[in-house]
């Protein structure tokens, strides 16, 4: 388990209890929920560069690199996608879809660890 994977896991779980939260307290999206969203695309943004920096000086990949880039382009825009949802649709479901980023970010990391690793864990 890489320390960027657990940073990850805490910031997506952060995220989606935010998320939650918000749904049954807010009935539009809230400043925070947006918020924890950002993160999420911060964190991708520093996975991305760390992964470029690991690969650039010689790391390899147990998997396919087309597929581990591929995961992390997938993963950069879902947020950036649920962000333009969340502006559109101004329901307080706006926050339950935002929480989904969290979960969905996080299981995607996960592969990224067993593409690179060729196990997560």
């Amino acid at each position: 388990m890489t320390t960027m994977f657990i940073i990850g896991t805490v910031i997506c779980a952060l995220s989606t209890l935010i998320c939650w939260a918000m749904t049954a307290l807010r009935s539009h999206p809230a400043d925070s929920s947006i918020i924890s969203l950002a993160a999420v695309e911060l964190y991708l943004v520093v996975y991305s560069i760390y992964a470029g920096i690991r690969q650039a000086t010689g790391a390899s990949i147990t998997g396919e690199a087309w597929e581990f880039w591929g995961y992390i382009l997938t993963a950069l825009l879902l947020p950036v996608g649920v962000f333009v949802w969340a502006i559109i649709d101004k329901t307080r479901w706006s926050n339950l879809v935002m929480s989904f980023v969290g979960l969905v970010v996080f299981v995607m990391v996960y592969r990224l660890e067993e593409i690179w690793w060729g196990s997560a864990l």
